[in-house]
């Protein structure tokens, strides 16, 4: 398990949670998810108004790499290239620069990646 994730679970150790252990790894990917109870946290925000969460990545966001060769791997976005960029099966299609946590910089399909919340 990843240290980062450990020390979450650890510290949430005692609060009551509700875990979907559902997986689909093909095109439209499930990942298992932990939904921790916070009575005390009240959204400040409405949902579905623009301030609740973000949906496009940035650089210097933190993420998870979900298809092969680099799969499971995590990093950091170092860009975003506005240009479509061909791919290995010869496809046009949005790309990011990702430095993986060994140094090396990856570009990988926007589709290939999972933002990790910090």
């Amino acid at each position: 398990m990843a240290a980062r994730t450990f020390d979450l679970l650890k510290a949430k150790d005692g609060k009551k949670a509700s875990i979907n252990g559902a997986t689909q790894i093909r095109a439209g990917v499930i990942r298992p998810e932990i939904i921790f109870a916070e009575p005390e946290a009240e959204p400040q925000v409405e949902a579905g108004s623009a301030q609740w969460g973000r949906a496009a990545l940035q650089e210097g966001d933190a993420v998870r790499l979900i298809r092969d060769p680099y799969f499971g791997l995590i990093g950091s976005v170092t860009a975003l290239p506005q240009e479509l960029a061909r791919i290995p099966s010869e496809s046009l299609a949005r790309v990011l620069e990702v430095r993986l946590a060994d140094g090396r910089k990856v570009v990988v399909p926007r589709a290939n990646v999972e933002i990790i919340e910090e």
